[in-house]
C-alpha cells in the first residue's frame, strides 16, 4: 500500500540519520513523540467542525472569559515595529527570494507552504535557501552574468513552515507520519546559527483553525528553544488568520501564543475559501465571480476591521492580504490598473488599522508602503468597539455571477494544477497571481453552483443551470482551448499534463476535496 499521493513523502531508501544533518533525528524524535499524535487530535477536531458546520452547526465567538476580559498584552522588540509591507514567496526559489529581499520591504516571508508545490525536492531545496536567505548569503545566477546576493538590510525574515494540517511520510518506520509543522520548523531550529541571524528567528503560523492550536504551537516553540539552549521565548511568530473558525477565536490564540506572537496577518484568499467551505450547503453563500468581489465587500470588511482592535489592544501587529493583480513590466495598461487597484485595497486596510499588508512583486512595495503610517498604527483602537461582530454577512447582491466565470474557475484550476504538476507552487494567471488557495477558491465556487443548481446567463444572456454534466463539459472545452493555443510541436508529455491537470481539478470537485492540500 502506497501513502496518499497528496502527502509530501521522502523518496524510497531515504535515512533520515543518514541523510538529514547529523544529530538531527535525535534531536527531533522526542519532540515527534509529544507533538504528532497531539497534532492528530487538532486535525480530527477540525475535520469533526466541519462536519458540524455542514450539519448546521457553524463557528461562532468563545464565551467570555478571563482571556478576553483582562488586560494582557505583549511588548514588541525594537527590530519588529515597521512591516507596512511584507513581501511573499515560494524560498525554493532562490531568485525570486533574493530579488524580494533586495526590494526594500520592511519584512520577508519565505513560503513552505502554499506558494511551494509540496514535494520532496522542493522542500529540502527550499529549507537550504532559508537557512542562506536567514544569513544574508543566498544568492541566484543569471546565464553569463555575476551572481546576485542579498544585500545588507533591516528586513525582517520569516520563514513559512506548513500548516497543522499536514503531515510529512516517508522518514519512519511502520508508515507513521510526523507533523509536516514539527518537521519544518524543528529542522530549521536545528540547522540555525544563532549567531548569524539578524533578529530572532521568526517563522509564519497557517491555517489555524481553533485557540488551543496557539498552545500546540507554544509548546513546540519552547522545547525548541530549549534543546537550542535559547530563551524560552527566544522564537517569534506571526499568524494568518486564514480559516473561518479562526476569525472567531484568534484573541485567546494570541493569548495561548503571548510569548512568542508578534502580530496577525489577514490572509483573505485562503480565508475566502474557507468560508465557502464551512457555509457549503447555504444557497445565500454562492459566491459572484471571484475577480467582480468588492475588496470592501462585509464579509472581508468586519474581520479586517475586527482583527487591528483586537491586536492594538493587546499589543501586536496588524497585517492585511495580498492584492492578487501583479504589475506588468511588459504590458503598460495592465501594470497601471494593477498598481491603482493596490493602491486602493492598502489605502482600505490602512483606513481599517492595518499596520502593513502583504505583496508578491517588488514593483508593489514603494505604493503599499506609501498607504500604511510610519512604523504602525499600534495605538489606534477603540476601547469601546464591539469586538463580536456578524462574520458571515452573505454575500448576496453583490459582483457579477455569470456561466463565463464558471468558466475562468475552470480553466484557472487547471493551468494552477499544470503549474503544481510542473512543481510550481504558484503561478501568474491572466494577470493574477494564483495559488493553492485561490486554486481552492475557484474549485469550491464551481462546487457551490453544481450543488444548488444556479441558474446563470451565458454570454448571450440566456440562462444556464449549473449541473455535474455541464462542469464535466466546461473542464472538456476549456481543456481543448488550452491544447489549442500551444505550439504544433509542444511534447506530448506536456499536453499528457494538462489532460492529467483537468482530470484531478474536476475530481477533486466530484469528491469533495477542498482542504488545502
Amino acid at each position: 500500500m502506497k501513502y496518499d499521493p497528496r502527502m509530501n513523502t521522502a523518496p524510497d531508501g531515504f535515512d533520515p540519520r543518514r541523510d538529514l544533518p547529523a544529530g538531527f533525528w535525535d534531536f527531533y524524535l522526542p519532540l515527534h513523540r509529544k507533538y504528532t499524535a497531539w497534532q492528530q487530535e487538532l486535525v480530527a477536531k477540525r475535520q469533526a467542525q466541519l462536519r458540524a458546520a455542514h450539519e448546521g452547526k457553524l463557528p461562532d465567538y468563545l464565551p467570555p472569559s478571563e482571556i478576553s476580559r483582562g488586560d494582557w498584552k505583549v511588548t514588541l522588540p525594537e527590530w519588529v515595529l515597521d512591516q507596512r509591507n511584507q513581501m511573499t514567496g515560494p524560498v525554493d526559489d532562490a531568485e525570486l527570494s533574493v530579488k524580494m529581499l533586495n526590494s526594500g520591504a520592511p519584512g520577508v516571508m519565505l513560503d513552505l507552504e502554499d506558494s511551494m508545490a509540496n514535494t520532496w525536492e522542493n522542500l529540502m531545496t527550499g529549507h537550504d535557501n532559508a537557512i542562506r536567505a536567514l544569513y544574508g548569503e543566498l544568492e541566484y545566477c543569471c546565464k553569463g552574468e555575476e551572481p546576485v546576493a542579498v544585500k545588507p538590510s533591516k528586513t525582517v525574515v520569516y520563514l513559512r513552515a506548513r500548516g497543522l494540517h499536514l503531515s510529512q511520510a516517508g522518514l519512519l518506520p511502520e508508515r507513521e507520519l510526523t507533523s509536516a509543522s514539527l518537521f519544518d520548523v524543528a529542522l530549521i531550529a536545528y540547522r540555525v546559527d544563532r549567531a548569524k541571524l539578524k533578529h530572532n528567528l521568526s517563522f509564519y503560523i497557517p491555517k489555524t483553525e481553533a485557540a488551543e492550536e496557539g498552545r500546540w504551537w507554544a509548546g513546540v516553540f519552547k522545547d525548541l528553544a530549549a534543546a537550542k539552549g535559547w530563551e524560552p521565548d527566544y522564537i517569534k511568530a506571526m499568524a494568518l488568520v486564514e480559516s473561518f473558525p479562526m476569525a472567531y477565536q484568534f484573541e485567546e490564540f494570541a493569548y495561548y501564543l503571548r510569548d512568542h506572537l508578534l502580530g496577525l496577518n489577514l490572509g483573505r484568499w485562503d480565508y475566502m475559501a474557507s468560508l465557502i467551505h464551512f457555509n457549503l450547503n447555504d444557497p445565500n453563500w454562492i459566491l459572484p465571480n471571484r475577480n467582480t468581489i468588492p475588496h470592501d465587500v462585509p464579509f472581508f470588511q468586519n474581520v479586517r476591521v475586527r482583527i487591528p482592535q483586537i491586536c492594538h489592544r493587546r499589543g501586536l501587529l496588524a497585517i492585511g492580504g495580498m492584492t492578487a493583480l501583479y504589475p506588468s513590466r511588459v504590458d503598460a495598461a495592465l501594470n497601471k490598473r494593477a498598481l491603482e487597484v493596490l493602491a486602493v485595497d492598502k489605502k482600505n486596510e490602512a483606513n481599517c488599522g492595518m499596520d502593513g499588508a502583504w505583496t508578491g512583486h517588488p514593483d508593489q512595495n514603494r505604493i503599499a508602503l506609501e498607504q500604511f503610517p510610519v512604523p504602525n498604527q499600534l495605538s489606534r483602537w477603540d476601547p469601546v468597539y464591539d469586538k463580536y461582530p456578524d462574520l458571515r454577512v452573505a454575500p448576496l447582491g453583490v459582483g457579477a455571477t455569470t456561466l463565463e466565470g464558471t468558466r475562468i474557475a475552470a480553466r484557472t484550476t487547471i493551468l494552477y494544477r499544470f503549474g503544481y504538476l510542473s512543481g510550481k507552487g504558484a503561478s501568474l494567471i491572466n494577470g493574477y497571481m494564483e495559488d493553492l488557495a485561490t486554486d481552492r477558491i475557484y474549485r469550491l465556487m464551481i462546487a457551490q453552483r453544481v450543488r444548488h443548481g444556479l441558474t446563470a446567463p451565458d454570454e448571450n444572456g440566456r440562462p444556464v443551470n449549473h449541473t455535474p454534466e455541464l462542469a464535466t463539459r466546461i473542464y472538456d472545452e476549456e481543456l481543448d482551448k488550452l491544447l489549442a493555443a500551444l505550439p504544433p510541436d509542444t511534447d506530448e508529455a506536456v499536453k499528457a499534463r494538462y489532460r492529467e491537470a483537468r482530470r484531478q481539478s474536476e475530481e477533486m470537485i466530484a469528491q469533495g476535496r477542498f482542504d488545502p492540500v
